[in-house]
């Protein structure tokens, strides 16, 4: 136990001389920020770190050691560029995001788009974030309903992105890509399926359920306790406008309670889910680049190196920062074979500092960085 004591001691010897020696390099670190201040220079320079860690390396006495050494002095230089551009953007140098802050949202005099018909769950959470007077149309695809705000048809869309039990919409992702639309708020409904009739249908005479594929997945426990057949529509109120329309005690819709009473529909029973915990998180997309003052979260994405550790990296500048992360979530890049691209949500305002630094930081180290709103 003795030696073991001496030993921590010589470590903490050797600790406390590599502190020092940090703030030692640290200091230069600025003296380094102040020079590619006054003449333009980037900050980060992948082929210089590169060659410094090789050459470290080779100082290095077995394997094990190499491959430590790598990796501490490419966390050193990491944060040494993160001292970096905190000065730069401290100095107004690091390129801030052209969005206006504002105090709030027109939602008397807006025209809405939602994919779907009336009474679909995304109609819902229009009604929900915008008012029940709130004037409104739908359109048959998400990508019509991007088109739409794009070409000034509607100042707003509301699009579901993610689910708590099957996760984000990969097509809304892409399409966020894909156009200069913006999220400018958010709502979250609670998803409680509904088995829906025609009045004075019971259980005994339903033969088929109709529902959108997923909602038919989120309600199967219940479902496998009955000898119905299930087919899949486009959309949940789909399904309950043809059991509405076709007055067939036979069928029955698995859908929201909005369908059912906008459609005159009988709840059998509510919550047919499996799990209690389903709520879908819909977005509000502008054209508009402007946000709430009081906004909380940001959205962006971007693009990374294909190589070892650099998700990692990207990721240790939100460490930095001190910013929480909400939610990541991955795309292929249909043009690169098993590249990615990375869609992040993270607490924030855009107007903050550690905000700032954190996305002048990704704008330096990523590629196609794009930020799609703080809401």
């Amino acid at each position: 136990m003795a030696h073991l004591q001496e030993l921590r001691k010589e470590i903490d010897r050797i600790d406390k001389e590599m502190v020092r020696l940090f703030e030692e390099r640290m200091e230069i670190c600025k003296n380094v920020a102040e020079y590619k201040i006054e003449t333009g220079k980037k900050v980060f320079d992948r082929q210089r770190e590169e060659e410094k860690i090789k050459a470290v390396q080779e100082l290095t006495e077995n394997e094990i050691n190499r491959i430590g050494a790598g990796e501490l002095f490419g966390q050193i230089m990491s944060v040494s560029r993160k001292l970096q551009y905190k000065l730069l953007a401290e100095h107004g140098i690091l390129e801030t995001p052209s969005f206006e802050p504002v105090d709030t949202l027109d939602k008397e005099n807006a025209t809405v788009v939602f994919q779907g018909i009336e009474g679909s769950y995304s109609y819902a959470a229009m009604k929900e974030y915008f008012g029940a007077d709130v004037k409104n149309f739908h359109v048959k695809t998400f990508r019509n309903a991007m088109e739409a705000i794009a070409e000034g048809k509607a100042d707003y869309a509301v699009l579901p992105i993610e689910n708590s039990t099957a996760g984000g919409v990969s097509e809304i992702y892409d399409l966020l890509v894909e156009f200069n639309n913006y999220i400018v708020g958010e709502q979250i409904i609670e998803i409680k399926h509904c088995l829906l009739t025609v009045p004075g249908a019971s259980k005994e005479d339903i033969k088929t359920i109709y529902s959108h594929p997923q909602s038919l997945m989120q309600s199967a426990g219940y479902l496998r306790q009955h000898e119905w057949k299930q087919v899949s529509m486009e959309n949940n109120a789909f399904a309950a406008k043809k059991v509405a329309d076709e007055r067939d005690k036979t069928q029955a819709a698995v859908a929201g309670r909005y369908a059912g009473e906008l459609y005159g529909l009988n709840i059998l029973e509510e919550g047919i889910n499996d799990s209690e915990l389903n709520s879908t998180r819909f977005i509000i997309v502008s054209n508009q680049k402007k946000f709430l003052k009081n906004a909380g979260k940001v959205s962006v994405c971007f693009e990374i190196q294909h190589e070892s550790g650099s998700l990692y990296k990207t990721l240790s500048h939100f460490i930095y920062n001190g910013i929480n992360l909400c939610n990541i979530e991955s795309r292929p890049i249909k043009e690169k074979n098993w590249e990615y691209r990375f869609f992040v949500d993270f607490e924030g305002n855009l107007e903050d500092s550690a905000v700032q630094n954190a996305l002048g930081s990704l704008q330096e180290e990523t590629r196609n960085l794009i930020i799609f709103g703080n809401y």
